[in-house]
């Protein structure tokens, strides 16, 4: 019997920003044995048909023109103790919009009993705009095709999602991480760069025999290696990596989750070229590491999860026309008014903290957030492992640190980041209050910042 407990925070206001949050849990009565199963699915979500493409904004409206690899999106559904968590990486430039992520959050409760979800996008620069909506100078009439797939979108998660719930079954878990010399900081002129060099493998073999059932992989660096005139689909470095890992454990499906990379780029050693060869070493890197885990049903499972927001000031002003047009001229109209009607009462951030058997933590960031901003989390969690899912359940584009806006250039100035100055540590020091109180190693008695 599980005994569910619920909890509303009311909306708080922290320096001027809004927070709403909810905060949920399943604690397991005595009657019941914990359980804990999981299960995985995979599809193929590469466009039929020719769309404008995410990431360079030099390509303006230009349509793809066929595929060098298909997009997939994988789904991965943990049950621990009753409570369902939910987990997709796409082959997308970006998480989904705020709208889908709605609709997603709805439709997987419903038909799968999902209770947390992270939805992820990869990154890759060569996939589909997915922000084009049914509406006069928003896409419809023009982009027809890029409307349709966005439109379709959440519901083919919703099937890849139920899928993977119906494949559930008693597993087992393990975790390792090692740092490895594989990105570098792409945006500071600084002599000493941060960079996040931490590769963290998660696997999940099936309690039964033992077999691979999933593998994660959590690491940060931009998918950027194929060329902006390449006009093909592809999933980059990280498509690259998933086939690597499949095919050492038993087409097992490989969910490769970005993290904090907005300041981050790949970083080959010598004699590694390409966005091919990259992905085979990493994934090799990560078959390595995958070997080493000896996975085990855990003693205790439990999820615990909290979904909050806060709104935050642009830095851009959309509503300014003059400013529109030239971002308009930069990116193409109808993507810029989309992004504009999402940004028109403020910027909205959303986040998802979750503890996993008291000892695995995932974050969820609706964008590009700077490398340093998981850097401190992660020292400061008191975790055995910290998942940062950048790309997560929307994008706001780029989130850099203080000192990072400080400095300026790109990827820190408004150009990209229209975040209020400092939306990045806000964000993460309330994932942190979060972490430790999902864990309960904070009481309803801590006075939140702001508030006496």
């Amino acid at each position: 019997m599980i005994r569910w407990r619920w909890n509303m925070v009311s909306p708080l206001v922290i320096g001027g920003f809004a927070v709403a949050s909810a905060w949920f849990q399943a604690v397991a009565s005595a009657e019941s044995p914990a359980q804990f199963w999981a299960g995985a699915a995979v599809a193929d979500i590469t466009p039929n048909e020719p769309t404008p493409m995410w990431g360079y904004g030099a390509r303006r409206d230009a349509l793809s023109q066929g595929t060098l690899d298909p997009l997939r999106a994988k789904a991965l559904v943990i049950e621990a103790n009753g409570q369902r968590l939910a987990i997709v990486a796409t082959d997308l430039g970006r998480g989904p919009t705020a709208a889908m992520t709605a609709a997603l959050r709805k439709r997987a409760a419903e038909r799968s009993g999902i209770d947390a979800l992270f939805v992820c996008g990869s990154h890759s620069h060569h996939t589909p705009v997915i922000e084009l909506t049914d509406r006069p100078d928003r896409g419809r009439g023009r982009f027809d095709a890029a409307v349709a797939y966005a439109a379709g979108l959440p519901e083919r998660l919703t099937d890849l999602i139920d899928q993977a719930a119906q494949r559930l079954e008693p597993a087992r878990l393990g975790a390792t991480a090692r740092e490895v010399p594989y990105n570098r900081n792409r945006h500071s002129k600084k002599p000493t760069k941060p960079t996040d060099p931490t590769l963290t493998v998660l696997r999940l073999d099936r309690a039964s025999d033992g077999s691979p059932l999933a593998i994660l992989v959590n690491f940060a660096a931009h998918p950027t290696m194929i060329d902006a005139r390449v006009l093909q689909f592809s999933a980059d470095y990280p498509g690259a990596l998933a086939w690597v890992v499949e095919r050492a454990f038993a087409d097992a499906p490989c969910l490769f989750l970005n993290g904090a990379a907005g300041d981050l780029s790949p970083n080959p050693p010598p004699g590694v070229s390409g966005h091919e060869a990259f992905g085979r070493l990493l994934g090799e890197t990560v078959v390595e590491l995958a070997q080493t885990i000896e996975t085990r049903v855990p003693e205790r499972p439990q999820l615990a999860f909290r979904v909050e927001s806060l709104t935050v000031g642009s830095r851009i002003d959309f509503a300014n026309p003059i400013v529109k047009a030239i971002y308009a001229r930069e990116f193409f109209p109808e993507l810029v008014n989309n992004f504009a009607d999402s940004f028109a009462d403020g910027i909205r951030v959303e986040w998802t903290v979750a503890v996993l058997n008291d000892r695995i933590g995932l974050v969820g960031a609706p964008g590009e957030f700077f490398c340093d901003l998981a850097n401190r989390l992660r020292r400061r969690a008191d975790l055995d492992h910290l998942l940062f899912l950048g790309y997560c359940n929307d994008h706001l584009l780029y989130v850099p640190t203080i000192e990072a806006v400080a400095e300026g250039g790109y990827g820190a100035d408004l150009r990209v980041a229209p975040v209020a100055v400092g939306t990045g540590e806000l964000v993460t020091d309330r994932m942190l209050i979060r972490l430790y109180e999902l864990r309960q190693k904070l009481t309803d008695k801590v006075v939140q910042p702001g508030r006496k």
